[in-house]
C-alpha cells in the first residue's frame, strides 16, 4: 500500500482525492498539506512541508503555484516522488520542476482526466492529417469560480498540436482587438466561466466546406482525483525524471 501526502487536502479537489483514496486498497492518506489546519481528517495536517514528521512514498499536489518551490524541496531531500496537478505555473517554475525531476519522479499535468489526454492526441493526429488547410480553434468552459483563463487545458492542447505542425504557431486569446484576417498558423483560445461548468474542452479544425470537433466533458471532478491518485501509484515506482499522463496511455 502506497503512502501519500496530500497537498491541498482541505481545497475542493483535496477533498475530493481523499473521499476516492477512502474507497482504494492500494493506497492512504498519511499526511495532508494545508495552510488550514484546523479542519477535520482521518490524518494530520501541517502547514508547511518541512513541518511533516511521518513517512511516505509519494506527494499528490493540487494546491497553489506559491506551494511548488517549498515542496519540490521536501520532495528532493526525501527523495519523494510528487504528483504536481496545480495549474498556473510560471514559466520559470516549470523550469523549478524539471530541474527537480533530475533528482526525483516528477509527474506534471494541467489535467488529470485521461480522456482529456485521449483528446490530445486525437488533435495531434488531426493536426497532421488536416494541415495548414484547417483553422484551429479552442474554446474552454468552466465554472465561474476558476482564476485563470485561459484554462491549462486549453493551453496544454496548444502546445501538444503546436508541436506536431511544420510551421510556428502562435496564440491568439482576444480577437476584439485586432481588426484583420485570421492568420494560418494562429491557434484561437477561447475561455467561458459560468455557473457550475466542472470543465469541458472543445478542438475545432474548420477548412472549406467542412468542420471537425473534438470535444471532452468531465461530469465530476472525481475524474480527476482518480487520474491524480493512478499517477501516483505509477510514480511511486518510476526512477528520476519528468511524467505526464501520456505515460500511464502507452
Amino acid at each position: 500500500m502506497k503512502r501519500v501526502i496530500l497537498s491541498g487536502c482541505n481545497g475542493v479537489m483535496g477533498r475530493e482525492i481523499s473521499a476516492c483514496i477512502k474507497e482504494r486498497e492500494d493506497c492512504m492518506v498519511v499526511a495532508g498539506l494545508d495552510l488550514r489546519t484546523d479542519l477535520p481528517n482521518d490524518f494530520p495536517v501541517f502547514s508547511k512541508p518541512a513541518e511533516i514528521t511521518c513517512e511516505a512514498d509519494v506527494v499528490i499536489d493540487f494546491s497553489h503555484p506559491s506551494v511548488l518551490s517549498p515542496l519540490l524541496e521536501y520532495a528532493v531531500t526525501k527523495d519523494l516522488p510528487v504528483v504536481l496537478c496545480t495549474t498556473g505555473y510560471s514559466k520559470e517554475q516549470v523550469e523549478e520542476l524539471k530541474k527537480a525531476s533530475e533528482s526525483i519522479p516528477v509527474f506534471y499535468s494541467r489535467n488529470m482526466s485521461l480522456g482529456i489526454n485521449l483528446l490530445i492526441e486525437l488533435s495531434k493526429k488531426a493536426a497532421l492529417v488536416l494541415g495548414d488547410q484547417f483553422d484551429i480553434e479552442i474554446i474552454e468552459k468552466h465554472h465561474n469560480q476558476k482564476i485563470d483563463a485561459p484554462s491549462g487545458t486549453a493551453l496544454m492542447i496548444a502546445d501538444h498540436i503546436s508541436q506536431v505542425v511544420p510551421e510556428e504557431m502562435h496564440y491568439v486569446y482576444d480577437r476584439h482587438s485586432q481588426r484583420k484576417k485570421r492568420e494560418k498558423n494562429e491557434i484561437g483560445l477561447h475561455a467561458v466561466r459560468g455557473g457550475t461548468i466542472v470543465g469541458e474542452h472543445e478542438v475545432i479544425f474548420a477548412g472549406h466546406h467542412e468542420l471537425l470537433s473534438l470535444s471532452h466533458s468531465a461530469q465530476s471532478k472525481e475524474v480527476f482525483a482518480t487520474g491524480s491518485i493512478n499517477a501516483a501509484i505509477y510514480l511511486a515506482n518510476q526512477p528520476a525524471g519528468l511524467y505526464d499522463m501520456s505515460d500511464l496511455l502507452k
